[in-house]
């Protein structure tokens, strides 16, 4: 079912330069965590709408079987968040850690970031998205993050 990925680990397996960083770059490891995520249909994955500014990862780990009522209640949410900002994706696990919806939003600034969440309180749906939403939450975390010097999305 996932054939680039079966590709690239092919490839890793067998490239001898990759082999080499692969063995040097575990002494510096603590811990590893990974997953294969799938992005939701309604909500397709969009580039930055400009390069730069700052990058807010949210991550929800739901209760057990209460993915589609998320998605259901998010069609609506994120039609709500629109028309205050264009996010930039969304997905849900399939291997690793289940059950985990992850999204990813660009702002040019916390100030920016802070008055758009503010706002989307007075749109049709937001509110009902929130109501319905929290009570399947298991645990929550929001991440900020700035490109690297080398990132596309400086």
């Amino acid at each position: 079912g996932y054939p680039a990925l079966s590709a690239a680990y092919l490839t890793y397996r067998s490239d001898p330069e990759y082999q080499r960083l692969h063995r040097k770059m575990l002494s510096l490891l603590r811990s590893r965590k990974s997953q294969i995520m799938l992005e939701f249909q309604f909500w397709p994955t969009h580039p930055p709408a400009s390069k730069g500014g700052l990058y807010e990862l949210r991550s929800y780990m739901l209760k057990s079987g209460t993915l589609l009522e998320w998605e259901q209640n998010w069609r609506i949410g994120v039609e709500c968040r629109k028309h205050h900002e264009v996010p930039m994706g969304a997905w849900f696990s399939q291997l690793g850690d289940l059950n985990q919806v992850h999204h990813l939003w660009q702002y040019p600034d916390l100030q920016v970031r802070k008055e758009v969440r503010e706002s989307a309180w007075s749109e049709n749906g937001w509110p009902e998205t929130v109501l319905n939403t929290v009570p399947l939450i298991q645990k929550m975390s929001s991440r900020i993050m700035l490109p690297m010097s080398f990132s596309s999305l400086k």
